[in-house]
């Protein structure tokens, strides 16, 4: 049974930082792509940061140079260090897993920005 397993949303006042993890088990990580979406009340969700199995990383524009996305294949978990956070952020985020057709998604976990 695949599970992606996301964890450390919190409540993070507008400039602060939160580090989101997403522990996978039941597929083989190191071959997945891995991804960071997001999706904010009455908006679309959208991504945010990927990484593929090689280590090549993709952010949208809004957070580059803000987050950084990375993987432990040995941990099985990909981690979202998301920096400066303003109230844009504020959203549900979710882990992926995609790999040819193959592609999973973790439940979701609340990012909330504000003072």
């Amino acid at each position: 049974q695949v599970q992606l397993a996301e964890s450390g949303g919190d409540l993070v006042q507008p400039g602060g930082s939160l580090r989101l993890s997403c522990a996978a088990s039941g597929i083989t990580f190191r071959l997945y792509a891995m991804g960071w979406y997001r999706q904010a009340p009455g908006k679309l969700r959208e991504l945010v940061a990927s990484i593929t199995s090689g280590g090549i990383t993709n952010y949208a524009g809004s957070v580059k140079g803000r987050f950084t996305i990375s993987r432990d294949n040995a941990e099985k978990t990909v981690y979202l260090q998301m920096n400066s956070l303003n109230s844009e952020d504020t959203a549900v985020y979710y882990c992926n897993a995609h790999v040819a057709r193959s592609e999973y998604w973790g439940q979701g976990i609340q990012v909330t920005v504000s003072s």
